[in-house]
């Protein structure tokens, strides 16, 4: 199978490409985002994930990976900030707590398709604002879900425990995706 990453994402590009897989990169402007009201938290980045692989016509020799990941607080999505202010917000909600990252993986060739959600527990110590605002104006983190990157200066001085996928919070559970697409017979 060629298998196509359909993502904008410099991480998951650097995640898929950890694996060892050659791949291409194929993307379509302006997919929409958005979900259905009452869906619950791990079902919301999975039909994202599937609402994305729909937009695209794929060969029959032909994987298509689609992703999506969600920041859930307190029963809250947080998704990508529209702006600084909304940045700084979600930062301040998520200090000194402990919210879920969850990535959507849907696996589609032109006969099936296949999704699965990672779910990942991260805490955060108390941020000053003196952090918040540091991180948001060196970073400018407003293509990230629930606005950080952990990978980031945020998730050195930020992050007291995460359990679950670390890569899952950066956007791809590789060793998920990995264990998948062995199982599917993909690889």
């Amino acid at each position: 199978m060629n298998i196509i990453l359909a993502s904008n994402s410099p991480r998951r590009r650097e995640l898929l490409s950890g694996l060892g897989l050659q791949y291409e990169v194929r993307t379509l402007p302006g997919l929409d985002e958005s979900y259905p009201d009452g869906l619950p938290m791990e079902e919301i980045p999975q039909y994202i994930s599937r609402e994305k692989a729909a937009a695209y016509t794929i060969g029959a020799d032909e994987l298509l990976i689609t992703a999506d990941t969600i920041v859930w607080l307190d029963g809250e999505v947080l998704g990508k900030p529209a702006d600084e202010a909304e940045a700084r917000r979600m930062l301040r909600k998520l200090s000194g707590k402990t919210h879920q990252v969850v990535t959507g993986v849907t696996l589609t060739t032109s006969s099936a398709q296949h999704s699965f959600a990672s779910v990942s527990q991260v805490t955060f110590a108390h941020l000053t604002d003196a952090e918040i605002d540091h991180y948001v104006t060196c970073y400018h983190p407003l293509d990230k879900a629930g606005a950080y990157g952990i990978q980031e200066w945020i998730g050195y001085i930020g992050v007291t425990a995460i359990e679950g996928s670390y890569f899952n919070v950066m956007g791809l559970p590789v060793q998920r995706l990995y264990t998948e697409l062995k199982r599917l017979n993909y690889i």
